[in-house]
Formats: C-alpha cells, structure tokens, sequence
C-alpha cells in the first residue's frame, strides 16, 4: 500500500504525521513499515534520530541506474525505533530534487510503487510541501491513498481549497487531515465543503518522543499516538462504495460514502466560496486557558 502525505503551505507536520502512522500502524497482519523521505527540500529524519546521511535516497538513486528490483529499496533503508524502516533524503534540498528526478526516470519503473506493491507492505511517502513542478508529485498521483494536511487558519485554508478539486482527481482515495489549532473541525468541514478524516492535535511531548527525544513520553502516548492510530485504520479500512459522481459544482472526496457530503435534513453541504473568507478570528486563549484544538464547537464573540 502506498499513502502519500503532503502539504500546500508552511510546516503543520508531514514528516512527523508519517512517523506516528509508521509506530501506529494496525499489527494485525504482517506489516513491513517503511517511512520514505521524498520531500524534494530535503529531509529531517537523519537528524532528528541521529542517523548516518547513507544509505538513504541518493545511494539508492545511483543504485537504480544499474538494478530496478523493489527489493533494492529495502537495502537502502535504516531502522526507525517501534520496527519501521526510513529511507533518509539528505538535508540539501539540490541533492534529494536530484535523487528523486533520478528515481522517477528509472528503466524499471518507479521502485517505491513497486515496494508498496508487495505483500505485507505499507509505505509512507513524505512529499513535503507538494509546489507545482515538484518531483514528488508524480509518486502522489500514483498512491492509494492521498493525505493532505492542512492547518485551520484562514490563510493555510485558502491554499487547501484552492487546490482541493484538482487534489481529488489525483488518486481513488485523496482525504483532507487537520492538523493543530485553529478554527473547529465542523466550520472547516463547512466552509471547505468536505468532511475531514481526521485532526492531528497540538502535541509537543509526542512529537519530541517521535523525535527521538523524551523516550518516557513515547512511552506513555498522547494525542497524537491516538490521532494517528484512528488515521491508519481509516486508511487500512477500505471504502464502502465506490466513489460517487459529484453534482455539478460540488466538492467530493472520492472514497468518502456519498451521504457525508450531506447535512441532516438533505441539505448539500456547499463547495468552497467567498464563505471561508468570513470565519471570525480565532480568539486567543485567556489567561489560564488551555489552548484550543479545533474540536470544542466555534463561539461567535461578543456583540
């Protein structure tokens, strides 16, 4: 299986959202876990666990002029604590846009689809922020499943719902994942016109754990641990139906069952409009107040 994960604006934590999957992934039959770094800015993951730069991407690029078996890939691989496995891209952003140009010429075929294809495998393809033009957009296109994470302020939306049609054409199953605070859920999922899949929470403990740091924090899980685990049954559990043609001007997710595109009552939940331009501020926490997620419902201020 092949799942692609990306982002349209900033950092709200790709890289880390690939890692949890990989340490949560269902166990109930025999998984190979592999974590690939295709960001074409470069990767994080040899610095964060304090990893040797090769073998990664660009010893398997080179590789992969000469051989063209997916098993090649898993030699190119480094172990990630939990069992998964990483394919490290380098830090310099011309090296890792290199390799991966590399690697989407190869004579064989593209060798992280062919790994994904075998039996018993699951990779998890950190595009990064996926620009225009980028190398790793052809591999995203390819995936069984596309997750886009997006952040919830006005600004990370409007990006999102600028791109989210053409994202849906992509692959059988694109999904839209909210990540950190911002605006509720249920007004992202009403302003934007799709249902979310799920929302990775504002989680620094996890997140230094998935790090390689704070190891009684891994321990000990979180919000993030929990987020990822109900985000990989999802994608492990396949769609009801088949997907549904859209009504003409609105926004679908393919894989999503047809009926949550739907308000109770029968009412067509809308496309993306001027509307996501009108969410309110987000108030700033008060003194004492923990932080919001996004999940508590959206309170209108004060007249």
């Amino acid at each position: 299986m092949l799942v692609a994960l990306m982002s349209l604006k900033g950092s709200p934590g790709v890289t880390t959202t690939a890692v949890a999957l990989a340490a949560q992934w269902p166990d109930t039959t025999p998984q190979r876990r592999l974590v690939a770094e295709v960001d074409p800015s470069g990767g994080d993951l040899a610095m964060r666990f304090g990893l040797p730069a090769t073998p990664g991407l660009v010893s398997l690029a080179a590789a992969a002029r000469r051989r063209g078996e997916p098993g090649l890939v898993w030699e190119h691989t480094q172990p990630l604590p939990g069992g998964a496995r990483v394919l490290l891209a380098p830090p310099g952003g011309a090296h890792a846009r290199a390799a991966l140009t590399t690697l989407a010429s190869a004579p064989d075929g593209p060798l992280l689809e062919a790994s994904a294809r075998e039996p018993g495998v699951v990779v998890l393809a950190d595009c990064g922020r996926l620009d225009p033009g980028s190398p790793a957009e052809a591999l995203a296109r390819r995936a069984d499943a596309l997750v886009l994470l997006t952040g919830t302020h006005a600004d990370a939306l409007a990006h999102a719902a600028a791109r989210l049609s053409e994202l849906a054409r992509w692959t059988a199953r694109p999904g839209l994942l909210l990540t950190g605070q911002g605006y509720p859920t249920s007004d992202v999922e009403r302003e934007l016109g799709v249902p979310a899949i799920g929302r990775i929470p504002h989680d620094p403990a996890a997140a230094a754990a998935l790090a390689g740091h704070q190891p009684s924090a891994r321990r000990r899980g979180g919000g993030l641990a929990r987020a990822a685990a109900a985000l990989a049954r999802t994608l492990t559990t396949p769609p009801p139906t088949p997907p549904q043609a859209a009504p003409p001007g609105l926004a679908v997710v393919p894989g999503v069952p047809a009926q949550q595109m739907r308000l109770p009552g029968g009412a067509v939940i809308r496309p993306p409009g001027p509307g996501l331009y009108r969410l309110r501020p987000v108030p700033a926490p008060q003194v004492g107040e923990s932080p919001r997620n996004g999940h508590q419902p959206g309170k209108e201020p004060s007249a």
